[in-house]
């Protein structure tokens, strides 16, 4: 009776380590995969959120803006710099968080920027 306890516990040990080494490897093959869809603009706006400390979307939640434009930026960080200033009873921890949301979302900026500008210099070799 326990020789077949032993062996149904051995052969449900070796079922469940096959679907995960076959899950970890299926993981890896997506998280792969999607890296190369984000491809070069995808590595410098990941490393744009490293270092800043904040993703694009947690700084257009901050600023409350759907789209980058450096005017809406602007005109939000302003607004929220001054209602959140501690002269008028703001938060100083909230304003720090609304300048580096705004930091975040200029870099964002400059790298759409530099990749239209690595696009329209690759269209005039071609032309």
């Amino acid at each position: 009776m326990a020789k077949y306890l032993a062996q149904i516990i051995v052969m449900g040990a070796q079922v469940v380590g096959r679907a995960f080494a076959r899950a970890l490897q299926q993981e890896f093959a997506a998280s792969q995969a999607a890296a190369r869809a984000r491809g070069r603009t995808g590595q410098q706006s990941a490393a744009a959120s490293s270092i800043s400390g904040m993703s694009l979307q947690e700084a257009q939640q901050i600023l409350n803006i759907s789209t980058l434009s450096p005017e809406d930026i602007q005109k939000n960080y302003d607004h929220l710099f001054k209602v959140n200033d501690k002269s008028v009873g703001g938060s100083f921890y909230l304003q720090s968080k609304v300048v580096r949301a705004k930091e975040r979302l200029e870099e964002e900026l400059n790298i759409q920027t530099e990749e239209e500008k690595q696009q329209s210099q690759q269209n005039t070799e071609t032309k």
